[in-house]
């Protein structure tokens, strides 16, 4: 049963396609707390879910500091309420900055095509 699997670093390293580097700056920095057997790190079903949600948030944008707020209200609201608002928060003003960035990157992307047009004109010439 999936709850009752344990997981060491280059296992999970290796199941996440992430190296085992990663798993251990996470841990570092709060985000996973695994237990240990001697030096080794014992990671449960919730330290892999966590890291799912910690990879998936990334590719999104989201620091590091964003994240550890997201996973910390898991463990202060089981009714994930307060967490939930704090996600809804966290994503609109992700969209909002992805939004305007594509404004940005779509006014740099007429301007390198006006200047390249330019630029060709003036070697027709």
């Amino acid at each position: 049963m999936l709850k009752d699997t344990l997981y060491t670093v280059p296992q999970l390293s290796k199941e996440l396609d992430i190296t085992e580097r990663a798993i251990r700056f996470y841990e570092s920095k709060g985000l996973v707390k695994p237990n240990r057997a001697g030096n080794t790190r014992i990671f449960n079903y919730k330290d892999r879910a966590r890291l799912l949600i910690i990879l998936r948030a990334k590719k999104l944008g989201f620091s590091l500091k964003d994240i550890k707020t997201y996973l910390d209200l898991y463990e202060v609201d089981p009714s994930q309420k307060i967490q939930s608002k704090n996600a809804l928060e966290a994503i609109s003003y992700r969209l909002f900055q992805l939004e305007d960035q594509k404004k940005e990157i779509n006014f740099i992307i007429k301007e390198l095509k006006s200047l390249k047009n330019d630029i060709a004109k003036t070697l027709k010439h």
